[in-house]
């Protein structure tokens, strides 16, 4: 049968940008093999498949693959997903509206809230549905994970950074980089990866640094997961969700709202910017959101 796709680019205003995002509309019938057969055709960092919601007052529910494995959570497919199904919801859009979503995946319900633009990309925001929680990984030293992002001993760590573990429904390695100059020399190198991280050598790896490129962000970063099957990622948004505890960890935030604005995907010419805003009271994270724009680049049907 044909199955309706769109293709869209996350966490960009331009078309060509950010990070792609593959998202299938009619997926009743296909089984989890087929699913991850499909991803692996497309080659996106992720595919998302849209079945029909399991609780009447939710928008739909989502499966997410990358081209090696389903993911419990994932923010650019939700970032795009939500803009999409916004999108055509209000197809006739004569004037700016604000519209919500409430998608289902693995980790949980997520609400999305959808700014939608006529003459304009339109924006997603979605509250993270799990607050960062520290994740206990068996490091190797580091020399072992320098090694395996190909950067030296030196490179590793800014301030009082050091590399931690975090997850908000997907784990992540995050790594403090020195600076631009340093994040522009890593590259995954896979044989020393196991060495490095232990038994979580399939968990991505985020570098992050304070020094940006541009003036508007305060983080600059990159990810690597390729025993996911993704040698890079040009933007990761469960990755800056588990950032957040990072962050007040090591920065000791104070009380109050943070905003940063992280720039992603400039090492691979998909300048991708994701939207981070951590609420902080009594000293640990109440709530935190992720947002971004996202257009749509291609739509077509699959004939599976």
């Amino acid at each position: 049968m044909a199955r309706r796709y769109a293709v869209l680019d996350v966490f960009t205003r331009e078309k060509l940008a950010g990070n792609p995002l593959a998202v299938v509309l009619d997926s009743d019938g296909l089984d989890t093999s087929t699913m991850q057969s499909i991803a692996r055709e497309f080659g996106l960092p992720e595919t998302v498949f849209v079945q029909p919601a399991q609780r009447p007052n939710h928008t739909a529910k989502l499966r997410i693959f990358t081209p090696g494995r389903e993911l419990d959570f994932a923010g650019h497919p939700t970032v795009g997903t939500a803009v999409l199904l916004a999108a055509r919801r209000f197809a006739d859009l004569e004037k700016a509206i604000d519209a919500m979503i409430v998608v289902e995946e693995n980790v949980g319900p997520v609400r999305c809230g959808v700014k939608l633009n006529p003459n304009g990309p339109h924006y997603a925001e979605f509250s993270v549905p799990k607050l960062p929680a520290p994740v206990s990984v068996d490091f190797g030293d580091r020399g072992a994970i320098s090694d395996a992002v190909g950067l030296s001993v030196a490179d590793i760590g800014f301030e009082n950074h050091r590399p931690s573990a975090w997850t908000c429904g997907a784990p992540f390695i995050f790594l403090p980089v020195a600076g631009l100059d340093a994040m522009q020399r890593a590259k995954p190198e896979v044989s020393r990866w196991k060495e490095a991280f232990g038994t979580q050598q399939r968990v991505g790896v985020f570098l992050y640094t304070r020094e940006c490129v541009h003036h508007d962000s305060q983080i600059h970063a990159r990810m690597f997961a390729p025993e996911s099957g993704i040698h890079e990622d040009p933007a990761t948004g469960s990755a800056a969700a588990g950032l957040a505890g990072a962050l007040l960890k090591f920065d000791d935030l104070p009380d109050g709202t943070h905003p940063y604005r992280i720039e992603q995907g400039l090492e691979m010419g998909r300048a991708s910017f994701m939207d981070l805003s951590i609420d902080v009271d009594g000293g640990v994270i109440k709530a935190e959101r992720i947002g971004g724009y996202a257009v749509q680049v291609a739509e077509g049907e699959l004939k599976v």
